[in-house]
């Protein structure tokens, strides 16, 4: 194997990493899930109309599947210096070391941001239809929140990666922004 270090990636990271990737394998951290869980004031959302984005939420039953993303040692120190100025913006998110297990068999451990769960930003509570209302809505930084949602869908059908739930709020958001209950 090369040498490097890993980030897993499994929302905005799996399609827009910002830094250079020397490796990309499906991946999945136990113990956690994708989830609608973050209220975004900045890249998604405002302070005055909050998006929504996606968090790594801790739950011992779960698996989520994602995409550890190989760095070349070089470069790690400039790459985990963007990535804390990406997802540490209002602290919201936690960096842990992942234990992972890729797609070809190997283990590897890598940097991830996971949920705060105290933290004032932590939306887990919301049901599927306050979800897609807040992201139909909101727009911040990094442009609409829709944009964040659909491209996070395409990448994991793109990849082969099913999540049913993520597909149905999607379509939710689509309903609300054609006019339509959904």
């Amino acid at each position: 194997m090369d040498a490097g270090r890993w980030v897993f990636g499994y929302g905005s990271l799996m399609w827009a990493p910002d830094f250079p990737v020397a490796e990309r394998v499906i991946a999945q951290a136990e113990g956690w899930r994708r989830s609608f869980c973050l209220l975004s004031i900045c890249h998604r959302g405002t302070e005055q109309r909050p998006g929504l984005v996606l968090g790594l939420d801790a739950d011992p039953r779960r698996v989520c599947t994602g995409v550890a993303l190989r760095v070349d040692e070089a470069i790690w120190p400039e790459v985990v210096a963007g990535l804390r100025t990406r997802e540490l913006v209002t602290q919201a998110y936690a960096e842990a070391m992942l234990p992972l297990a890729l797609a070809d068999g190997r283990r590897v451990e890598a940097l991830g941001y996971v949920m705060r769960r105290e933290h004032w930003q932590y939306a887990g509570h919301l049901t599927p239809a306050e979800q897609a209302a807040i992201i139909a809505g909101a727009r911040g930084g990094r442009g609409p929140n829709t944009d964040y949602l659909y491209n996070t869908v395409a990448h994991l059908a793109e990849m082969g990666i099913p999540d049913p739930a993520l597909e149905t709020l999607a379509a939710q958001v689509r309903a609300i922004e054609g006019g339509r209950c959904p």
